[in-house]
């Protein structure tokens, strides 16, 4: 599906009331930042500095989490595999790895999550209004209250977010190439690597149009919702290339943080048992990589959130709601109906 196509309407063929393309944006929200840049968002990120290091805070934590329990898994599985049996080993391997698995999909990536949203709805009203509420209440507590205001419950949040990046999934797959879009000769020979920065490019619209949602406010936060995956469609060509050079970007600036950290991952190793400076090399890489993650997901991520949430808000201001990508949505995903009931 080429965005030169204005979308489609409903299943019986009409309209969606919503709005027609002469009609008025549905909402009314004031926006004091415009400025999409680095050093916006920089700024902005400085303000949410609480946010940022309790993320770090939770990976860190995660990471050496990971490495104790990747240690016990394998270490058991040795020993139990020489002194037992080979089968013991592999079913001591097996278990753990599947526990680990377990606790990140059903409870950290829950808490990653409920920071995320939090951090969106302060940065959302930094945006729109310059200020976090009557300026009396903590930046947690602000966050905690909005989220849980809009949704009753953050859990209710999280499945929103997977019908929302399902939707996200479908149109993205309906896209013809971005390659057209980008000012670089030869681009569109790389159909792969843009396809795959357009799913990094995901990650962050969901927490965009939420972002929306809490912008906008009034009482059917799940008919936000809808429209903000409609105002993305709409105005998809330019909030994805902006999208695509943030990633690039991000990628190319988390290789720098891990090549800089691969110093003091080195000297770290040099201080540990002999028994494991014997693989230096690959304990110093893999120091380096495992900080390097935890930085690029705590500070490098969320500045880049942060230039496209600005870049949407900014887009679909005075904006309204063409009806046939209602429909159009609604013939290509049942995801964006269900996030309406």
């Amino acid at each position: 599906m080429s965005l030169a196509n204005e979308g489609g309407r409903g299943d019986d063929g009409t309209a969606d009331h919503r709005t027609g393309p002469s009609q008025q944006a549905p909402h009314s929200y004031p926006l004091l930042v415009r400025d999409h840049g680095l050093a916006t968002a920089l700024g902005l990120l400085l303000e949410t500095l609480p946010y940022a290091l309790a993320r770090w805070g939770v990976l860190l934590a995660v990471a050496a989490a990971c490495i104790a329990w990747i240690g016990i898994a394998v270490g058991g599985a040795v020993w139990l595999g020489t002194h037992v049996a080979t089968a013991f080993g592999a079913c001591w391997f097996l278990g753990l790895a599947l526990a680990g698995g377990w606790v990140w999909g059903a409870v950290l990536r829950y808490v990653l999550h409920v920071i995320a949203c939090g951090h969106v709805a302060v940065l959302t009203e930094l945006i729109t209004q310059g200020r976090i509420g009557d300026g009396r209440e903590g930046q947690f507590a602000y966050g905690r209250r909005i989220v849980t205001a809009r949704f009753g419950e953050v859990a209710a949040l999280f499945g929103l977010g997977v019908l929302v990046r399902g939707v996200l999934r479908a149109f993205h797959n309906a896209l013809d190439t971005l390659g057209e879009w980008l000012p670089t000769p030869g681009v569109s020979t790389i159909v792969g690597l843009i396809n795959t920065i357009l799913a990094a490019a995901t990650r962050y619209l969901d927490k965009v149009v939420l972002s929306y949602d809490l912008a906008r406010g009034g009482d059917d936060p799940r008919r936000n919702v809808q429209d903000g995956l409609v105002y993305y469609c709409q105005n998809a060509k330019p909030i994805l290339t902006t999208s695509v050079w943030m990633v690039i970007v991000e990628r190319s600036l988390s290789i720098l943080l891990c090549l800089a950290l691969l110093i003091p991952a080195g000297l770290a190793t040099m201080a540990l048992p002999d028994a494991i400076r014997d693989n230096g090399a690959l304990v110093t890489v893999s120091v380096a990589a495992l900080l390097a993650l935890t930085l690029r997901s705590a500070f490098i991520q969320p500045l880049f959130l942060i230039c496209i949430m600005i870049r949407f808000h900014t887009l679909v201001h005075d904006q309204a709601i063409n009806a046939t990508w209602v429909g159009y949505l609604d013939g290509l995903s049942d995801k964006f109906r269900q996030i309406g009931r």
